[in-house]
């Protein structure tokens, strides 16, 4: 294969998987507003492509190739069958979000098992872990998302944090995704938007009930980065108005 052909080939499997996320987004948006996670799928784009870039063309890269393949399948329902038949499911796709999840998850295991230390392995736990706490398995998802910060660096790291802190909160664990947060803020890294961690800390603050402390971290956000694109909700959530 020519050099220029595996590059396209690279590119076109990170946009495939940057695709899954934002599906997976859009499936969880709801709690995801609460923590803020766009935050997280900036960080993939701007950080995760050069990453990805500098991948191997080898096993690592096409297992992980084949286990997207799997994970971002079309979901589709069954076909009908012929007369007197029952329905059929069209090859390559699934009746639902989580067959495909659960079709998936061996698959991914598999290439972050077989390749931990790699950017291939890392990533594929990344999304195992993802998966897992979608299918409603959190404290699985949790424990490999913390394989991600102990094995992944910088920008990694980041999204296991942030998705450490939505597993959380999904799981009505306030007390623990605020924990996971508070963590994320006190460490200043600049693989993280200051100010969007902010902001999801003061959401899951708001979610468990502490208004004060919900509100103080949201003013937080409007006087420690005014310019902030989330400044005018956070004045509004913190009582300052528009």
């Amino acid at each position: 294969m020519k050099r220029t052909e595996r590059h396209h080939l690279k590119e076109n499997e990170f946009a495939e998987w940057l695709l899954g996320a934002k599906n997976w987004y859009e499936a969880n948006n709801k709690t995801i507003g609460y923590l803020g996670i766009a935050v997280l799928l900036v960080i993939v784009a701007a950080m995760g492509f050069t990453a990805y870039r500098q991948m191997s063309a080898g096993k690592a890269s096409s297992a992980l190739a084949e286990a997207l393949t799997v994970a971002e399948a079309p979901v589709l329902p069954p076909a009908p069958g012929e007369a007197g038949k029952p329905p059929v499911q069209r090859p390559g796709t699934y009746p639902t979000e989580r067959a495909r999840l659960e079709a998936a998850l061996p698959k991914l295991m598999a290439v972050a098992d077989a390749y931990p230390g790699s950017d291939a392995g890392i990533m594929a736990r990344f999304r195992a872990a993802a998966a897992l706490v979608a299918v409603g398995r959190t404290q699985d998802g949790i424990q490999q998302y913390k394989e991600v910060v102990g094995k992944g660096k910088g920008a990694y790291q980041a999204m296991a944090r942030m998705g450490i802190a939505e597993a959380h909160l999904t799981a009505g664990q306030f007390d623990q995704a605020i924990a996971a947060l508070k963590e994320i803020e006190s460490l200043k890294s600049d693989d993280v938007p200051g100010d969007g961690v902010l902001m999801a800390l003061g959401r899951a603050y708001k979610l468990s009930g502490k208004a004060d402390e919900a509100k103080k971290t949201f003013k937080r956000v409007v006087d420690e980065f005014p310019t902030s694109p989330y400044a005018a909700a956070a004045r509004r959530e913190a009582g300052g108005g528009a």
